[in-house]
């Protein structure tokens, strides 16, 4: 719950300087965010079916700082969220921990078309856990893992809403910053380290679109290949989110994430380690402030 009271705090702090800088004369700066805190709850009394009583609340902050002066363009994309579930049977988990940020920096070469630097950094706020057993295992935190990328490349930006940004030189670096886990040599890094390196090429795309009045769907794709070690192997990470306003606060929001990591082993039903799809879905109705 420290969590969520932190992630609130700084919606309020980047919802007061966004409001700030919209004053700028200058207007060099396009900022535009949303704060989302998204409610699912159900309960049974004497319900003859039968029935779990649940309740999941999801809190996330979508944030975009874009400066254009001239042929110059630099696109930022802030994402944190963080959510639990509660169950009788289960108590309190986690169902949502992510931070990420997302950098391009674009000299305009013609129109449509740039030269661009890259950034990418991901990671959690808390512990992650694995329930599947007798006993919970732990499986993740903070900076455990992270993922940095960057390098140059070009981009193709029809607008803020569709994007591709291609980089065939694109340094990856994979920290674990957890010694149980380094150990383990979990997430790709050799046991005991706490860093992995990388070099390969990197596609970023961007795309959102109104479906109908009041109904958006956004999609995000990253794919990294790695040179130095099976580049056949493609890491796939795509976002698929459904905005659904009902008035000007209230929301319904639905989305899926799907990861495809070559260097993340995971346990299958047959016991079996190794990479796989990884899924995560959220659906749910909440509030919502935009600016």
């Amino acid at each position: 719950m420290r969590l969520l009271k932190l992630i609130f705090t700084l919606g309020i702090l980047f919802t007061a300087f966004s409001a700030a800088a919209q004053e700028d004369t200058t207007k060099l700066w396009t900022i535009k965010g949303e704060n989302t805190l998204l409610l699912n709850q159900s309960s049974f009394t004497n319900w003859a079916s039968g029935g779990v009583n649940a309740f999941a609340a999801n809190l996330s902050l979508n944030y975009d700082f874009n400066y254009k002066n001239g042929k110059w363009n630099w696109d930022n994309k802030v994402i944190a969220a963080y959510g639990q579930t509660f169950q009788k049977e289960t108590d309190w988990r986690k169902n949502d921990d992510r931070f990420m940020i997302n950098s391009l920096l674009g000299y305009e070469a013609s129109e449509k078309w740039f030269y661009t630097f890259f950034m990418n950094f991901n990671t959690q706020f808390a512990n992650g856990y694995d329930y599947s057993g007798d006993e919970r295992k732990f499986i993740s935190a903070a900076f455990a893992p992270a993922y940095l990328s960057f390098g140059p490349g070009f981009a193709f930006k029809e607008s803020d809403n569709f994007k591709v940004n291609l980089s065939p030189a694109a340094a990856r670096m994979i920290f674990v910053n957890d010694q149980v886990l380094a150990d383990a040599g979990q997430f790709g890094v050799d046991p005991g380290k706490k860093s992995r390196f990388e070099f390969g090429a990197s596609l970023d795309a961007y795309y959102k679109v109104n479906i109908m009045e009041n109904i958006a769907f956004e999609n995000i794709l990253k794919l990294y290949s790695n040179y130095l070690e099976d580049p056949q192997n493609i890491d796939v990470d795509y976002t698929a989110n459904l905005f659904m306003t009902v008035n000007r606060f209230i929301t319904v929001n639905a989305g899926v994430q799907l990861i495809y990591d070559d260097n993340t082993m995971l346990t299958k039903k047959d016991d079996r380690i190794g990479p796989g799809i990884q899924v995560k879905q959220i659906l749910g109705a909440g509030v919502t402030y935009k600016f």
